[in-house]
């Protein structure tokens, strides 16, 4: 059988054992399922998708810091007196090649409030980001590069 729908059956199995199916106790149950499947099924943890499972919740668990950092940053300057905001275009450099990782990251960075992708270049080369907050173009090229746009290479790769 194939692993993840292994894996799939056993979150669902551990959802309906603690009589809770939602969507917390089923990432739980896959998660719980996940590091069962390793120790049993050997090699299991080093298996493409799963090797990929710890790269996913650390790019949900990135983009959920950075969503809420970036919605309190604008709402504080919305609801103070004075505008804080130095918007910017920014041209970030592409290491994602494939239309997939490049739709992945541009989509990631429209969802973070404060930061909107606008464009691809033709040749695929640069992402055209308009920012709400920026004191230096360059360090805010490296955040979005070193941020969204590798963890999405890794786990698109």
């Amino acid at each position: 059988m194939n692993l993840i729908v292994l894996n799939l059956f056993l979150a669902l199995v551990w959802a309906g054992l603690i009589g809770d199916v939602t969507v917390g106790s089923l990432i739980v149950g896959y998660v719980v399922a996940y590091f069962a499947l390793s120790l049993v099924h050997p090699g299991a943890g080093r298996r493409a998708p799963f090797r990929r499972v710890p790269s996913i919740v650390g790019l949900a668990l990135f983009f959920l810091w950075e969503l809420l950092l970036s919605s309190l940053r604008v709402a504080w300057d919305v609801l103070t007196p004075r505008l804080r905001a130095r918007p910017a275009l920014l041209a970030v450099p592409l290491d994602a090649e494939t239309d997939l990782e490049i739709t992945s990251f541009a989509n990631l960075v429209t969802l973070t409030p404060g930061t909107l992708s606008l464009d691809v270049a033709e040749d695929r080369s640069v992402l055209y980001v308009h920012a709400m907050f920026v004191d230096d173009p360059a360090e805010e090229i490296r955040l979005l590069k070193d941020g969204f746009e590798r963890r999405v290479v890794e786990i698109l790769r």
